[in-house]
């Protein structure tokens, strides 16, 4: 799998929920990530499936809220686009089922000099969909795109720590580093793009952004926008064809209408809402014909404030509005208990999450002393907070579809009014949320959420770099100790070092609250009967679906 932490939207997505779902969606800022937690912690294991030899054939139909962005991976940060970029590219390297990283178009890589150098053997049978041979100078094509300034990417960091890229020959790299830099093998989990279709190119407007040519297990079939999009089984694919020919991404803008095409036969696989986990999946026609799993998702839901709103430039404020939100309440109202608080921006029970950090109280009492501190009081006696003749009001904006967003977004609503604040609360389409609100940095606060990678490195949406336009720091937050840890925490290799750098960087996040962590939601995946071959693991359900197959039986 390739390694984007990306805004999840998709709905389909077992290993991170998103855009209609509880909230296991998120954005993406270190890359392309798996974000499955382990599914042995499910609390209904799926039914022991037979012993048949799989078949070739059959279709598997997904869902999912959004429509897709981009087919070219470097261009998006949404979790769907990337969800179709991991069927179709390869990458040098990814992670196994047990999160172990494994070579995939690869066939060997070394670590050597203390880490400061990596060596990578290609494969010699891998070929692009047109029959072209896939070689390290696609490979090198793609580093030299990455870190060329003109290319509108958010993924660019991990390519520009490298001091000095070699081809050795056609099958062989080297990447030379200034010190040791941690996540310097996941760099090599990024997808490759092929030299031959886009050299001397722009990327932007290449023909591959809607009709991509890849390597991967499944070739691109068709696009039909806001409808449809197919991918057909690889014929060439060198790890062996899939079993199932097609994989189809229907986009159904409403949850409601999604599971009502689920319970017809007409969806084989998506993520439940609590409600129709807990209460509308349950009896002997459900238990015969699907399956459900449930795992605490690698993914957070959170709300960002603008910074550059002065509204929210006074830490005091953001701790206020933390204080007046019921965020066990939120847990227990909108995921109906499926979920856990968090302090920041990691799983809990995850080696680098802190254990130490005291979580802040449901306290309105506080965040009014809070706010008045901050110099907002209710001069006019109306019940609504004011500052020098301005009202304490703004809109939250969150995504169409998301039923598990809003509803938050109504509860948030409801207790800030408590305190003396105005909310709006405002929803937009999936592609225009990122690309005309969110890149663009045209929100006041927004509701989203973000994957949790398997390192534990997040500068790409906290360091100061990325506050800017397109950036995945899209709420400009900017603060140069934050930034002095996340640079030593990618350069160094020593997990304690490691540890001690993530648990201030926890720290400080939690004291200046750019964004209110809300919760960490369930996976709550169901999937057809007839689906065979899965093997829950702790990289997910997902991790070998090229080897999933649909049984012809009557079950």
């Amino acid at each position: 799998m390739s390694m984007y932490r990306v805004l999840i939207c998709f709905v389909f997505m077992l290993v991170a929920t998103g855009c209609g779902n509880t909230g296991n969606e998120a954005v993406n800022a270190t890359g392309k990530a798996p974000v499955a937690s382990v599914a042995g912690n499910a609390s209904q294991e799926p039914a022991a499936q037979d012993e048949v030899s799989p078949q070739y054939g059959g279709r598997l139909v997904l869902g999912t809220i959004g429509d897709f962005s981009n087919m070219i991976p470097i261009l998006t940060s949404d979790a769907g686009s990337h969800e179709i970029a991991q069927r179709l590219y390869v990458a040098p390297l990814r992670y196994d089922k047990n999160l172990e990283i494994e070579p995939w178009a690869a066939e060997s890589f070394t670590v050597q000099d203390e880490g400061r150098r990596i060596r990578i053997v290609m494969r010699k049978d891998v070929f692009w969909e047109d029959g072209e041979q896939l070689s390290a100078r696609d490979v090198e094509f793609t580093y030299k795109l990455m870190v060329d300034p003109n290319t509108p990417t958010p993924y660019a960091d991990d390519y520009l720590q490298i001091k000095k890229f070699t081809l050795v020959d056609d099958f062989t790299f080297e990447a030379e580093y200034e010190t040791p830099f941690a996540r310097s093998l996941i760099t090599w989990m990024h997808d490759i793009l092929p030299r031959h279709l886009l050299e001397g190119q722009d990327v932007v407007s290449s023909p591959l952004t809607e009709r991509p040519v890849g390597a991967g297990p499944y070739r691109f079939k068709e696009w039909v926008r806001g409808s449809r999009l197919v991918l057909e089984a690889s014929e060439t694919y060198f790890m062996g064809k899939p079993y199932i020919e097609e994989i189809v991404y229907r986009i159904i803008p409403d949850l409601s209408t999604m599971f009502l095409e689920l319970k017809a036969g007409k969806l084989d696989m998506m993520s439940l809402t609590p409600q129709q986990y807990l209460h509308q999946t349950n009896g002997p026609e459900w238990e015969a014909s699907y399956r459900k799993h449930r795992y605490l998702a690698f993914a957070y839901a959170y709300m960002g404030y603008n910074l550059e709103n002065p509204l929210f430039q006074d830490k005091r404020v953001r701790q206020a509005i933390t204080h007046a939100l019921d965020r066990q309440g939120i847990i227990k109202g909108v995921l109906l208990g499926q979920g856990e608080s968090t302090v920041g921006p990691y799983k809990p029970g995850t080696w680098v999450y802190n254990e130490d950090i005291e979580d802040y109280s449901y306290d309105p009492a506080m965040a009014r002393q809070l706010l008045a501190d901050a110099g907002w009081t209710d001069s006019d006696g109306d019940g609504v907070l004011d500052r020098e003749g301005r009202p304490f009001e703004f809109t939250i904006l969150t995504n169409q579809g998301n039923e598990q967003r809003i509803k938050t977004a109504t509860i948030v609503q409801s207790q800030l009014k408590e305190v003396g604040i105005t909310v709006r609360i405002r929803t937009v389409e999936w592609a225009a949320f990122l690309k005309e609100f969110v890149d663009k940095g045209r929100f006041d606060a927004l509701i989203l959420g973000w994957n949790i990678l398997q390192d534990p490195d997040i500068s790409q949406v906290w360091h100061s770099a990325q506050a800017r336009e397109g950036g995945l720091n899209h709420v400009k937050y900017r603060n140069p100790e934050l930034d002095a840890l996340l640079d030593k925490g990618r350069t160094t290799l020593d997990r304690a070092a490691r540890k001690a750098a993530y648990d201030r960087i926890q720290q400080i996040l939690h004291e200046d609250q750019p964004y209110c962590f809300l919760y960490v939601p369930y996976s709550l995946p169901i999937l057809h009967a007839r689906i065979r071959g899965i093997e829950p693991a702790p990289a997910g359900i997902t991790h070998n679906m090229d080897r999933w197959w649909i049984s012809t039986e009557t079950r």
